[in-house]
C-alpha cells in the first residue's frame, strides 16, 4: 500500500514538472520567423515606450496566446478593412501565412530559437507623408457624382462593424472600394488606391450600411 502511494506521488510530481514547461512540437521559432513578422506589422505601435512593448522575446512571449487569438480574429494589427476587397496601398493587415506562422509558433510552445538568427534593428517607422493634391468629396451612404473624379483613397468618418463601399459605373462594370470591418475613426486612416480610379459622371457610389466618408480625389483633376 505504501509502495502504490510512493508512486502516486512521484507520478503527481512528474507531473507538474512537465507541465511547468511547454512541450516544443514546432520548427518555427521566434528569433527566425516571429520577430521578423513584428518588425514589420507590429512594432510601430509596440515599440519601447508603448503600453505594450512587443520588441523581444522576452516581452512576446507572455503575450503569446493574446497575439495567437488576436492575429486569428484579425483584431491586430489594426487594420479596419477586408484583406483582398479593393486594391489598396499600403496594406498592413497580415497575410494568411503570416497568420498561420504566428499560430502555429504558438500552439508549437512558443520557442525562442537562436539569438544569432535574430533580424538587424529596423530603422524607426515613420507616416508617409499627406498627399499634397487632394480634396475631398463627402459620402453619406450613397452618392450619385454629377461630373468625373479621378479618387485616390477613401477616409471613413465613424465608427463601422461592416461596410463594402462599391463605385457602380455607368457601363455596368462594378468596381470594389474598400470592405470595413470594424473600423474605429480614431485611426484617421485613409485607404489609398493602388493606383488613382477613374470615376466618370454618373457613377453611383454606395455603402452597404449607413456610413459616412470622404472620397479623396486629386485636386487638379
Amino acid at each position: 500500500m505504501r509502495r502504490n502511494v510512493y508512486c502516486l506521488a512521484i507520478a503527481i510530481v512528474l507531473t507538474l514538472a512537465a507541465s511547468a514547461h511547454d512541450i516544443i512540437t514546432t520548427n518555427l521559432t521566434y528569433t527566425r520567423d516571429i520577430s521578423r513578422i513584428m518588425n514589420r506589422r507590429c512594432l510601430s505601435c509596440h515599440a519601447q515606450g508603448s503600453s505594450i512593448p512587443l520588441t523581444n522575446y522576452a516581452e512576446v512571449r507572455p503575450w503569446a496566446v493574446d497575439i495567437k487569438e488576436q492575429v486569428l480574429s484579425r483584431a491586430m494589427p489594426p487594420w479596419g478593412a477586408v484583406k483582398g476587397f479593393g486594391d489598396l496601398k499600403p496594406d498592413h493587415a497580415l497575410t494568411q501565412e503570416e497568420i498561420l506562422i504566428i499560430a502555429a509558433w504558438v500552439i508549437g510552445g512558443a520557442p525562442e530559437g537562436n539569438p544569432a538568427l535574430l533580424p538587424k534593428a529596423a530603422p524607426p517607422q515613420t507616416q508617409p507623408p499627406a498627399h499634397p493634391a487632394q480634396d475631398a468629396l463627402t459620402v453619406l451612404t450613397r452618392k450619385v457624382l454629377d461630373k468625373p473624379l479621378q479618387a485616390v483613397g477613401i477616409r471613413p468618418e465613424q465608427t463601422v462593424t461592416s461596410a463594402r463601399v462599391i463605385a457602380h459605373l455607368p457601363d455596368g462594370k462594378i468596381e470594389p472600394l474598400v470592405w470595413l470591418y470594424n473600423y474605429d475613426p480614431k485611426w484617421n486612416r485613409t485607404f489609398l488606391f493602388r493606383k488613382p480610379l477613374d470615376l466618370p459622371q454618373g457613377t453611383v457610389i454606395e455603402s452597404s450600411a449607413p456610413l459616412r466618408f470622404a472620397l479623396e480625389q486629386n485636386h487638379d483633376r
